[in-house]
């Protein structure tokens, strides 16, 4: 009877202490890989030692997919997962709605031809881009924002098949966050490719931390570190000091490219849009 009750009690307890401001405990997280994955850990650091310096993440030992990190949540294999806004993960967890990559996602400049480059120095609005043709992975969220926005796109379901497409001419570009291309070219340097020169796209995105759907407790525990971080600075010192970060803005030299801005219908409503310190002014840069 006595274990019984402990074992009642725990999650209450677990509760008070996070609404608390105290939780000395190991947060479990996928294990990280990858530049802007470490730059996701390291801003969910800062946010648990703003609350609780005794509060820190745990990676795994072993790295999942990400189409088992929403289940792996769900069965409390790890506390805490990020991700892309999506209907599904938004119906199964509970999202910190601060966009950890202050929408850098959305930002995009394009993989092309280099003999095509002509192509793209007449383009200036999203009627003469639409002329061309994208190529995406059909289960990326970028593709339905671009197809909703009426561009012309060409799917596959390979990352890496969409290089050699566009290598044998099955389409004009393909579209990369900001911080992606220079490294992907470098690692193809057989493939007839290269970054397009001087266009932009822009549209709403959002990456956040979520965790399991009942577990309020620890979306405000997380939720009010990353608010503390963004109100004295350290949230954007952190970000704009970053390696990534700092070479993804000089490689794409955003001044001197035309902007073609993309509405983003599909971002849950309760995304802070509004707060124009969370997301990424280019104006600025």
């Amino acid at each position: 009877m006595r274990n019984t009750r402990t074992l009642t009690l725990l999650p209450l307890l677990l509760a008070l202490c996070i609404c608390g401001g105290a939780m000395a405990a190991e947060l479990k997280v996928n294990k990280v890989n990858g530049a802007k994955e470490e730059l996701i850990y390291s801003i969910l650091e800062l946010a648990l030692a703003k609350v609780d310096p005794e509060t820190k993440p745990k990676q795994l030992k072993d790295e999942l997919p990400l189409g088992r990190l929403a289940k792996a949540v769900e069965n409390n294999t790890i506390d805490i997962m990020w991700a892309g806004s999506s209907a599904d993960y938004d119906n199964r967890l509970l999202a910190i709605r601060i966009p950890l990559l202050k929408g850098l996602l959305g930002h995009r400049v394009f993989i092309i031809k280099p003999e095509n480059q002509p192509k793209f120095d007449s383009v200036k609005t999203l009627e003469d881009l639409a002329k061309l043709q994208a190529g995406l992975n059909s289960r990326w969220g970028s593709t339905r924002v671009l197809k909703n926005a009426g561009l012309d796109v060409v799917e596959s379901t390979s990352y890496e098949n969409l290089f050699h497409m566009l290598d044998s001419g099955r389409f004009d570009f393909y579209p990369r966050a900001v911080h992606e291309p220079w490294v992907e070219l470098q690692d193809r340097p057989e493939l007839n490719l290269a970054i397009e020169k001087n266009i932009l796209i822009i549209y709403p995105y959002a990456m956040h931390f979520y965790v399991k759907k009942n577990n309020r407790p620890l979306k405000d525990f997380i939720e009010k570190g990353l608010e503390m971080a963004i109100a004295d600075g350290s949230f954007d010192e952190l970000f704009f000091n970053n390696p990534m970060i700092k070479k993804a803005i000089e490689d794409t030299g955003f001044q001197r490219r035309t902007i073609i801005r993309i509405p983003n219908p599909f971002l849950h409503p309760d995304t802070p849009l509004q707060r124009k310190e969370l997301w990424l002014d280019v104006e600025k840069l």
